[in-house]
């Protein structure tokens, strides 16, 4: 079987990104197995620090898992600062990270009309630097996201249809 690491971008354990996650996991269940990275113990990226466990925890994670899957909000027009922290973090040694050659999937959210579309752009763009694999599939966004929350979990099922779809494709690439 499988696993996908998911890689929340919010750090709010009642966000629309956390709320996204677990419905499209739950939709998945028996198709994969999950792990989940926990961006938020990272430390600031700093080169000087050489040798901290929850750095290589998390590295650990990407480089063992069969495919990454992203699911974050939009923050400013951008990914917010906290997974591209992660990011740093797992593109060393340059060139030649975990993320090289690992498929990735990219799922984003906003409160807004565009779902975080220019966050996922930009996501996109920072996995293409890491030499990471993005999954050509039509963009995954969740406009709206607050309004279509119930009990911390996205209930929006046409949304988590068309991701759902998605992420089998990409399962069944990897």
């Amino acid at each position: 079987m499988k696993t996908l690491l998911f890689i929340c971008g919010s750090l709010r354990a009642a966000s629309s990104a956390r709320g996204t996650q677990r419905a499209l996991q739950a939709a998945l269940a028996g198709t994969c197995a999950f792990d989940a990275a926990d961006i938020g113990a990272l430390p600031h990226y700093n080169a000087d620090i050489t040798d901290n466990p929850e750095v290589e925890t998390f590295k650990r994670q990407v480089a063992a898992a069969d495919g990454v899957v992203f699911v974050t909000p939009e923050y400013n027009y951008g990914i917010p600062g906290v997974l591209k922290n992660a990011i740093d973090w797992a593109s060393r040694p340059g060139y030649a990270s975990v993320f090289k050659d690992k498929p990735v999937f990219v799922i984003t959210v906003s409160g807004g009309a565009l779902g975080g579309a220019r966050a996922q752009a930009q996501l996109k763009y920072a996995m293409s630097a890491v030499l990471a694999r993005v999954f050509p599939y039509q963009e995954v966004v969740v406009p709206t996201a607050n309004d279509k929350m119930k009990d911390g979990v996205l209930a929006d099922e046409a949304i988590i249809s068309f991701a759902k779809e998605g992420l089998r494709a990409f399962i069944a690439e990897l």
